[in-house]
């Protein structure tokens, strides 16, 4: 289970939609001179290009709170990291999750 880092590339479940930034809420912990997202990072944040559309549903725009993914054991200034295994819903109709197609580094790895 690798770390995320703000690059990450986090998809919704039509596999079109993108999160397209993240406002990491931490600076000193870097991989490879990117900052690891640590909780709530995922929640919130923008998701462009869904295909889902009217009259099948609503397209996903926003990520909602992370159902699985954060580290039980590694926290940085008390917030938990963001494992590449983070997903939770997102707005779109009918119920759709949000998953990390890549969590943008392979060094640093939680499961080791």
């Amino acid at each position: 289970m690798f770390w995320m880092t703000e690059d990450a590339t986090v998809v919704c479940d039509h596999q079109l939609g993108n999160v397209i930034s993240f406002a990491p809420a931490q600076s000193w912990v870097t991989v490879a001179k990117r900052r690891v997202l640590v909780e709530p990072d995922p929640v919130g944040r923008t998701i462009q290009g869904c295909p889902n559309l009217p009259p099948m549903g609503k397209p996903c725009t926003t990520t909602l709170p992370v159902a699985a993914g954060y580290s039980g054991l590694i926290r940085i200034g008390g917030q938990r990291v963001c494992l590449d295994t983070v997903i939770g819903m997102t707005d779109g109709v009918a119920p759709v999750m949000y998953r990390v197609r890549s969590p943008a580094q392979q060094l640093v790895d939680a499961s080791i």
